[in-house]
C-alpha cells in the first residue's frame, strides 16, 4: 500500500477502505507521507467527497491519532456543545452554568480565539483570577462537585488535525464538507463526550456563508454521530449580525451575567434555551426540547443558573464577585460611539466587519502568539429591524487607545446600513438537524 495508489483510487472515484484511510493518517502524524502528497489526497477528497462509512472512519482514526479524554470518572452524563464559531458567541458562558444547575455535566475543553471568531477560554480568563490549566484530578474533582469545569486543552488531542487543516489551509481544501465534518467531530469525540450538541452558523460572520451549506454539513455530522455511537443534534443558526450585543471578552463575560439574570439580549437567552434544551433531551433529564426548554426557563428565573456561575468561577480561583460588580471585570480606557447618519431602520450589520474590527483592537488574534485585550470590544445598540434617528449611537468601540478606537470606527461606518424601510428580521434558529 503506497499514499500514490491511494490518491490515484479516490482521483479515480473509489470508495478508500478503513485501512488506506489509515495509512494516510498515521502517514500525516509520523510524517512518513510528505505534505505534497496530503495535498494531492485532500484535492482528490475535494472533487470526489467521501461516503458516510469513509467520513465516519476518517474521524474516529484523527480522534484516536492522540490522546482520547476518558471521561468515565464523571458522576453522570456528560453532554458537550460546540459551535461552529461566530461574533458574540457568547452560549457557552451562558450555558454551562445553566444546564449544569439543571442537572447536566459539563467537562468542557475549549479553545483560544484565532481570527474573528471569539474563544470562550480568552473570555473566561478576562475574569480576574479564573484558571484554565487545572490538573486533570482537579478538572474530574470539579464536575463531579461543581457540576461544571471548562479548560484548555491538555495532553495531545487529534495532532492529526492540526496536520491536515496547515495542509488544507494552503491548497484551497478548507471548504471540503467530509473534511470540516472529521475535523470537528473528531475533537468531539476526542474530548469523550457520549452526546453533542452542535450550533452550525451560517452567515456574514460564520465559516459557511449560505443555509445551505450548513445544514449539510450538520447532516453530515449527525450522520457521523450514529456511525460512531454518539448522540448528535446540530442546530442551523444565523450569523449574519452578531448574536447578543457584546463582542469582546470582559464585555461577553459581562453580557453573560446579565444573561443568568433575565436582563440579557433576547437572541442570545433564545439561543441558549435552544440548545440547553437538547442538551438536557440527551443527557436524559428531558423529554422532549418543549420540556428541556421549559425546566431551563425556570432554572434561569429562579437564580439556580446564577448562582451555578457564582460557584464555577469560585472554583476555578475567579473571583465570584464579578457576578454582582461587573465592575470587577477590565474595562476599556477609550469608549467611542459610532452614530447614524440618517433617520431610519437598521438594514443590516455586518458580522464579519464587526468580527474584524473587534480582532485590529485586539479583541481576537491573526497568529497563536499574538496579545488579546480583554477589556477591548464593540458593544451593540441596535439590531437589524430597529428604529434609529439621526445622532443615536449605534454601536460604541472600547479600545486601549484612541487611534485603535478610530481605526475600528472607520471600518465599521460600512458594517452597519440604515435605510428607509422596516427590514425582514434574520431568523435565529433555521433548521434542526438530528
Amino acid at each position: 500500500m503506497t499514499a500514490y495508489e491511494i490518491i490515484k483510487k479516490k482521483r479515480d472515484g473509489g470508495e478508500l477502505s478503513t485501512e488506506e484511510i489509515k495509512f494516510m493518517v498515521d502517514g500525516a502524524v509520523n510524517h512518513t507521507v510528505p505534505d505534497y502528497q496530503l495535498a494531492a489526497f485532500f484535492m482528490a477528497i475535494y472533487f470526489r467527497g467521501m461516503t458516510q462509512r469513509e467520513t465516519a472512519d476518517l474521524t474516529l482514526l484523527m480522534a484516536h491519532s492522540g490522546d482520547v479524554v476518558d471521561l468515565s470518572r464523571v458522576q453522570g452524563v456528560v453532554v458537550d456543545k460546540h459551535s461552529t464559531g461566530g461574533v458574540g458567541d457568547t452560549t457557552t458562558i451562558v450555558l454551562a452554568p445553566l444546564v449544569a444547575a439543571a442537572g447536566v455535566k459539563v467537562a468542557k475543553m475549549s479553545g483560544r480565539a484565532l481570527g474573528h471568531s471569539g474563544g470562550t477560554l480568552d473570555k473566561l480568563s478576562s475574569i480576574p483570577g479564573f484558571r484554565i490549566d487545572l490538573t486533570p484530578e482537579e478538572f474530574f474533582a470539579q464536575v463531579n462537585t461543581v457540576g461544571v469545569a471548562v479548560v484548555g486543552q491538555t495532553g495531545v488531542l487529534v495532532p492529526a488535525d492540526k496536520v491536515f487543516y496547515k495542509v488544507r489551509d494552503v491548497t484551497a481544501t478548507v471548504d471540503s464538507l467530509p473534511l470540516i465534518a472529521a475535523s470537528v467531530m473528531s475533537k468531539k469525540i476526542a474530548g469523550g463526550a457520549r452526546g453533542i450538541v452542535l450550533d452550525v452558523k451560517y452567515g456574514r460572520g460564520a465559516f459557511m456563508p449560505a443555509k445551505e451549506e450548513a445544514v449539510a454539513l450538520g447532516r453530515t455530522m449527525v450522520d457521523i454521530g450514529r456511525l460512531t455511537g454518539r448522540r448528535v443534534v446540530c442546530l442551523v443558526t444565523g450569523m449574519d449580525q452578531p448574536l447578543g450585543y457584546a463582542v469582546g471578552n470582559a464585555l461577553e463575560v459581562r453580557e453573560a451575567v446579565d444573561t443568568l439574570k433575565g436582563e440579557g439580549p433576547a437572541d442570545l437567552r433564545e439561543l441558549c434555551l435552544q440548545l440547553g434544551a437538547h442538551m438536557l433531551v440527551l443527557a436524559g433529564l428531558a423529554v422532549s426540547p418543549a420540556d428541556g426548554y421549559a425546566v431551563l426557563q425556570r432554572t434561569l428565573d429562579s437564580g439556580a443558573a446564577l448562582e451555578k456561575m457564582r460557584q464555577w468561577v469560585a472554583a476555578q480561583g475567579g473571583d465570584p464577585r464579578i457576578v454582582d460588580d461587573p465592575g470587577l471585570l477590565p474595562s476599556a480606557n477609550v469608549k467611542q460611539a459610532l452614530v447614524a447618519a440618517a433617520d431610519g431602520y437598521v438594514q443590516a450589520i455586518d458580522a464579519l466587519e464587526v468580527g474584524l474590527s473587534g480582532m485590529e483592537i485586539g479583541v481576537g488574534r491573526l497568529r497563536e502568539d499574538d496579545q488579546v485585550d480583554p477589556a477591548a470590544g464593540i458593544v451593540l445598540h441596535k439590531k437589524i429591524g430597529d428604529q434609529v434617528t439621526r445622532g443615536e449611537p449605534v454601536l460604541t468601540v472600547h479600545a486601549r487607545t484612541e487611534d485603535l478606537a478610530a481605526k475600528a470606527l472607520s471600518r465599521l461606518q460600512k458594517a452597519v446600513v440604515i435605510g428607509p424601510t422596516v427590514p425582514p428580521v434574520p431568523p435565529l434558529i433555521y433548521d434542526v438537524v438530528q
